[in-house]
């Protein structure tokens, strides 16, 4: 059960970051639930030390943990969109 909730988490912090980084009409269900999961990877890495609060891939589903997973998951496609358009939009 952690697995669908993981899953489903994932998809709305991934469908989330991508409204904010104006990447929506490109991407689709699988790849927001990607983003959120990948984005919370990249969240653990670079931004827990600094809140210090787990992500949702440590199966916290906390306040800050949320909001680590979240912004790790803006990190990562506004690195993706420096590398494949040369700017962040």
């Amino acid at each position: 059960m952690n697995i669908l909730i993981w899953l489903i988490i994932g998809g709305i912090l991934g469908w989330l970051a991508s409204k904010v980084m104006h990447t929506d009409g490109q991407q689709g269900m699988i790849l927001n639930i990607v983003v959120g999961i990948v984005g919370a990877l990249v969240g653990g890495w670079l931004l827990s030390p600094m809140f210090g609060a787990g992500t949702i891939n440590q199966n916290n589903f906390s306040v800050p943990a949320l909001l680590v997973s979240f912004l790790g998951a803006i990190v990562l496609l506004a690195v993706y969109n420096v590398a494949t358009r040369g700017r962040v939009r």
